[in-house]
């Protein structure tokens, strides 16, 4: 009563019509920083790695190395701390009384 597999990985969900994207990451234009440099003061280019809601977006999103989205992540935590940045913008769902 096994049932048979006629492609690899197809057991796993992972086969044509599972609907798990074959790739993950999003298609578009590759982030492509250069010779910037990733600095806390520069909160034109911070804002740009920041989703509406305040979150930081992932490296698979934003397309930079693994030491480019550390670098982003302390840079954009300073800047909030030091309040050039917001940490959200906006609070969703409250009223003013």
């Amino acid at each position: 009563m096994e049932r048979e597999f006629s492609k690899k990985g197809e057991s796993r969900g992972e086969g044509k019509d599972s609907g798990v994207p074959e790739n993950r990451f999003k298609s578009g234009k590759k982030t492509d920083l250069g010779e910037t440099i990733i600095d806390y003061k520069n909160a034109y280019l911070l804002k740009r790695f920041i989703t509406d809601r305040g979150k930081i977006n992932p490296a698979r999103i934003t397309r930079l190395s693994a030491a480019q989205q550390r670098k982003l992540a302390t840079a954009i935590k300073r800047a909030r701390h030091i309040a050039l940045i917001p940490y959200c913008s906006a609070h969703h769902g409250m009223k003013n009384d």
